[in-house]
């Protein structure tokens, strides 16, 4: 079992940044994959991010591509987002996610865990 929490999230204006974090509470987050996604109001929840076991392959959605940037500290069980040159349609609830089973997947479905979310405001 692996327990998730997102951290980071705010109000920030257009063209500003953000770092989200994402804290794991299991030893083994190393042999975890984690993607980050977001669901803005009304749609459904989009890909953003994903980052293999040792962080050596990552993968973005074109609409963050340039943007934003994903990281992992698996000796502090941390994945990070940062996130720049925010837009509002950045605003959105983010969450991470992880996985063990699957060696690499963008599909939300696939991931086992979830954090509960953290809300980033992209607004003048």
């Amino acid at each position: 079992q692996v327990q998730l929490v997102e951290s980071g999230g705010g109000l920030v204006q257009p063209g500003g940044s953000l770092r989200l974090s994402c804290a794991a509470s299991a030893r083994t987050f190393s042999s975890h994959i984690v993607g980050w996604f977001r669901q803005a109001p009304g749609k459904e929840r989009e890909f953003v991010a994903t980052i293999s076991r040792s962080g050596g392959t990552i993968s973005y959605a074109d609409s963050v591509r340039g943007r934003f940037t994903i990281s992992r500290d698996n000796a502090k069980n941390t994945v990070y987002l940062q996130m720049n040159s925010l837009k509002p349609e950045d605003t959105a609830v983010y969450y991470c996610a992880a996985d063990s089973d699957t060696r690499w997947t963008v599909n939300a479905r696939m991931y086992a865990y979830w954090g509960q979310g953290t809300q980033v405001t992209v607004s003048a």
